[in-house]
């Protein structure tokens, strides 16, 4: 077939199949979505057929293309791929010619060899061969959200909504889930859970029982039946789990939120969360008698549990400890704890328990220029204090907490250790080891030269997701954390002092032997703790 090379745009313009002011309004709209393609986002705003889009598609590339539905996809794409890997790489098998040992697989991007080759190799180990197909990615995303909705039966009733809403509440606990999500849909409501940081389906009510649903969830968390506006309430009928519920007006009805939280939790060893078993670690970074410790994430990225771990670690009878948390996770023996909320602001508390004799201080979060100027405080007159900070990495908390409206001269003075970490997801027992790909080699050998370090992969493995009843099918159990530490030696709070730039502080932590994330982040992958897929949904190691 010959291809024809005008861009896409211009081909479909050329045949009529759009006008000129179509392809503004995708442009206009991929500034908002870089991460779609042109005829991704013409499907998505209905200017284009799916059919007319792979008809062009297909004279472009010289390959066949097809249209994800139902129909067409005749084999379940987890056979030969996990749900995270088609995600990932936009990659689909729809059908399989076992008489001629072919599998064809959908491409949303059939120029990617690197794909291609991981895909030849894997269908080799089951002695078939690659036949590609040309489609859309969004198409292959829709296709999996329903395969997820569909290989989970319909929640049944059976006549007692109430039982069935506790029996997913208890489901959910067993599971290990953080969050259960009901949401509704113009056919039902989903009902997802997060397990591990990530979302998988649990099942689908029918439409018949969402008012008979979210009415219960509201009774039980004492929220109002009629009312229009967002809610917030509790559960307090399970006695393991403080339970959070939120609720929002969506477009369908009411969407419900509920956040699971055990009340007698264990508290992980930091050690368990991926930072060294080694008391000269821990007591260097986070055994300080004064300033303050930094916790830096994004939203979910685990660091009220290493906090907690922290604090577990200096908790003994002869050291007054107060925590100021929103809310309080986990009741800790021995602890003061103290739970903010729209009366009472991290702010406020601070300010009280300075007069309480503490000598370690846990502040939940600094949201505003009024506690951090009151942790400083708190650190220049003798007191330990721990705390979390929203910055995208240990360098930029300086830039963050500047723009808190402090001076580089309490910044210098006050604050011992910056930690960023990211969570990801570790290997689970099933998972099957194989070596590491020529790509991954190439991945590790850029973090080598960029940062100058050396890592050792000779006789190392890494590992190919299986799935079992343990970790739900998905090959993923339990999470790690990926972690660097600023140090604040006396060099850089001189540089510091003498406002220096991020940039500049940058240079001389590496000079120091700072170790960045994406280094830690290797060393894990190559002890066969996690993927680097799990990794690059968090960092970047294409740098």
């Amino acid at each position: 077939m010959e291809k024809t090379k005008r861009p896409l745009g211009v081909e479909l313009l050329t045949r009529g199949y759009i006008s000129e002011n179509d392809i503004d309004n995708v442009l206009t709209y991929q500034k908002k979505h870089p991460e779609l393609q042109f005829g991704e986002i013409l499907y998505i705003l209905q200017l284009c057929s799916a059919n007319k889009l792979l008809e062009v598609l297909s004279d472009k590339t010289g390959y066949p293309s097809i249209l994800i539905t139902k129909t067409t996809l005749k084999i379940a794409p987890t056979k030969f791929f996990s749900i995270d890997y088609i995600k990932k790489n936009k990659v689909l098998p729809f059908e399989i010619n076992k008489e001629k040992g072919i599998v064809k697989v959908a491409f949303a991007n059939i120029d990617d060899e690197k794909i291609e080759d991981e895909i030849i190799k894997i269908l080799a180990k089951s002695d078939l061969i690659l036949e590609k197909y040309i489609t859309l990615g969004v198409l292959i995303d829709e296709s999996i959200n329903v395969q997820q909705i569909d290989r989970n039966m319909i929640i049944p009733i059976d006549g007692d909504v109430s039982k069935t809403v506790d029996k997913i509440i208890k489901t959910s606990m067993e599971k290990r889930a953080s969050d259960i999500h009901f949401e509704p849909f113009s056919d039902g409501i989903r009902v997802r859970i997060r397990i591990d940081g990530e979302l998988i389906v649990l099942g689908v009510i029918e439409k018949m029982y969402m008012s008979q649903v979210i009415g219960r969830i509201k009774s039980i968390s004492n929220m109002y039946q009629e009312k229009q506006e967002s809610q917030d309430g509790r559960i307090a009928s399970y006695p393991d789990y403080n339970i959070r519920v939120s609720s929002q007006k969506n477009i369908y009805g009411d969407k419900i939120v509920l956040r699971l939280l055990k009340k007698n939790a264990t508290i992980s060893e930091i050690s368990d969360l991926g930072y060294p078993d080694d008391d000269e670690f821990l007591h260097r970074y986070f055994g300080r008698v004064n300033g303050i410790t930094i916790i830096t994430a994004p939203t979910g990225e685990g660091k009220t549990t290493t906090l907690y771990s922290i604090i577990s670690k200096l908790n003994n009878p002869n050291i007054n400890i107060t925590t100021i948390e929103d809310p309080v996770e986990i009741r800790i023996e021995g602890l003061n704890q103290i739970e903010v909320n729209d009366n009472i602001t991290f702010f406020d508390s601070l300010r009280t328990v300075l007069r309480q004799d503490p000598e370690i201080i846990l502040v939940g979060e600094i949201r505003d220029s009024e506690t951090a100027q009151m942790a400083i405080s708190a650190a220049h007159t003798g007191h330990y204090v721990l705390t979390t900070l929203h910055a995208i990495s240990a360098a930029e908390a300086i830039t963050r907490l500047r723009k808190l409206g402090l001076s580089d001269y309490d910044i210098s003075g006050a604050v011992n250790t910056i930690v960023s970490q990211r969570l990801v997801r570790r290997f689970c027992t099933c998972a099957e080891p194989r070596p590491f790909s020529l790509e991954e080699k190439k991945i590790i050998k850029r973090v080598e030269e960029k940062y100058n370090v050396k890592f050792d992969i000779e006789g190392k493995t890494t590992y190919s997701l299986v799935g079992c009843d343990k970790c739900n099918g998905v090959g993923y159990y339990e999470r790690i954390a990926i972690y660097e530490l600023i140090e604040f030696t006396d060099t850089i709070r001189d540089m510091l002092n003498r406002d220096a730039s991020v940039g500049d502080i940058k240079k001389q932590i590496l000079v120091e032997g700072f170790k960045p994330i994406q280094v830690d982040a290797i060393e894990k992958i190559i002890k066969g703790i996690t993927s680097f897929s799990e990794v690059e949904k968090k960092i970047n190691l294409n740098m």
